[in-house]
């Protein structure tokens, strides 16, 4: 088999992310900025709280280097367990209509396409200067909250800190380890971040068990990126669930809850992160059915999530396809601006009223101006922005996002394509994806592609199992076609 090129493979994302108009490369006017940082470094600001003792670590992918959060975890004498979250001040340098800033306005968010990264900030900034790397004092924003036994969160709080983090660790690393597969989480871990991680996922437990009864979805799957080796891709990693994964994501949805909670306890202007009820309850509801479930008439969170649940715990190897059917109904999240003392929907996956980005600065802008916000709100100074700003930022946010997603797919199937040229006849398993005006998908179960099912699509909807055979496929532009072998169970 000949393995392709990343080369080739870079230059296309380059052209596609062009496309979707995308500002790849940086200008000089931000080289500039950042010389001028690194020849007179800004002061740390003396006044606000000196966290850098704590034993602060930070989970993330091996290979990342923009590392934007670190956690700490301290076990209060009634079982509670007080959490801190601290969150790279990226706002610290990056000032507002700065060219930085402007340039990260115009992206608002890191494009990951597989083969090529392209960071919403110069690396300097975000793998460096304001990176939580290992053994890096830093500027942060620190969101503060206990997590009770029951899961609950109380006594939320939000401040500047400075922080130092001891230790960088991995999802793989960590999750094996909390699994009981490996002795320690890292080579020469020491106790005390062992203790760490173990209160984390702890709190993580307590924090995903709570959601879950509010009716939090259990969405699972797999995420997968490509392998290569010497420049040349030569499958596919898959990044599956695992209990570190867990111990972030519960952490993070805490985070912005708590966020967003507390700018609205100031009465300031918030970015809301929302996704609205389901575009596609009634076909939510069929998949339940087809299970032997049956769902209410309207959309309800905690009716779903206890369905997701179940079927997690009874058919965990066909999970995945369900998560992907369930998730393809629920429709895209979007950014909103909540007004002090407005009302808006909430996030419908998460059952939670306030939730924001708060927790990713380095590479989404929403999370940036969410810094500027608290930070306005703290310091009872007036707005940085008004709502006809916001309102234009949260808006092009959400096409910004949505472009990105489009831009990650499309180059997801360039690379599958070109992989699968030479398996043309071959049948798959899949899962139909996605039925409308422009045809209906198919992803495959064993490979990590979607395609378009040319010939017999007939009467297929979302959620359904399928046999298809390959047809053909276009490297070039991203198709891939099959042709529907029958449904199966």
């Amino acid at each position: 088999m000949t393995y392709p090129s990343t080369d080739a493979l870079e230059l296309r994302a380059r052209r596609v992310a062009l496309e979707e108009k995308f500002i790849i490369d940086f200008p000089p006017e931000v080289f500039a900025e950042i010389n001028a940082l690194k020849q007179f470094p800004v002061p740390a600001d003396k006044s606000i709280k000196d966290l850098r003792s704590l034993a602060w670590s930070s989970i993330d992918n091996a290979q990342s280097r923009d590392l934007d959060q670190v956690e700490w975890a301290e076990k209060l004498e009634n079982g509670d367990i007080h959490i801190l979250v601290g969150i790279a001040d990226v706002d610290h340098l990056v000032a507002k209509n700065s060219a930085c800033d402007k340039h990260a306005r115009a992206n608002a968010i890191t494009l990951y396409t597989g083969v090529k990264t392209f960071p919403m900030l110069p690396e300097e900034l975000s793998t460096d200067l304001t990176s939580l790397g290992a053994g890096a004092e830093r500027s942060a924003i620190v969101i503060d909250f206990i997590v009770c036994e029951s899961g609950d969160v109380r006594g939320e709080n939000v401040y500047p800190a400075l922080i130092h983090n001891k230790a960088k660790l991995s999802y793989d690393q960590v999750g094996v380890w909390l699994q009981g597969k490996t002795a320690a989480p890292s080579e020469n871990c020491p106790e005390i971040i062992i203790s760490q991680l173990r209160l984390q996922n702890e709190a993580s437990e307590r924090l995903t068990h709570f959601r879950q009864e509010q009716g939090a979805l259990t969405l699972g799957g797999v995420e997968v990126v490509p392998l290569i080796v010497e420049k040349e891709i030569h499958g596919f990693a898959i990044q599956e669930p695992n209990p570190a994964r867990d111990v972030i994501e519960s952490f993070m949805v805490a985070a912005n809850v708590v966020m967003a909670g507390f700018l609205l306890s100031k009465g300031a202007f918030c970015l809301r992160r929302v996704v609205r009820t389901p575009k596609r309850w009634d076909r939510i509801q069929a998949i339940a059915a087809e299970h032997g479930e049956t769902l209410p008439t309207e959309p309800d969170s905690k009716a779903l999530s206890e369905f997701l649940a179940r079927m997690k715990r009874e058919n965990l190897d066909g999970f995945p396809e369900l998560s992907l059917a369930i998730l393809k109904s629920l429709g895209p999240g979007e950014y909103i601006v909540e007004n002090p003392g407005s009302e808006h929907e909430g996030h419908f996956g998460l059952a939670v009223h306030h939730y924001t980005h708060s927790t990713a600065p380095n590479r989404r802008y929403a999370d940036l101006v969410t810094q500027r916000l608290l930070k306005c709100a703290i310091g009872k100074q007036p707005c940085v922005y008004d709502q006809t700003e916001l309102s234009e930022i949260a808006a092009h946010c959400t096409e910004r996002d949505q472009a990105a997603r489009h831009v990650e797919r499309l180059m997801k199937k360039i690379v599958a394509a070109t992989m699968l040229r030479d398996r043309l006849g071959e049948i798959f398993d899949g899962i139909i994806t996605g039925v409308g005006p422009k045809g209906t998908f198919v992803r495959l179960k064993t490979f990590p592609a979607e395609g378009r099912i040319v010939n017999g699509a007939e009467g297929l909807d979302v959620g359904e199992k399928v046999q298809v055979r390959l047809l053909g496929t276009n490297p070039e532009k991203g198709f891939i076609d099959f042709e529907s072998r029958g449904t199966r169970r």
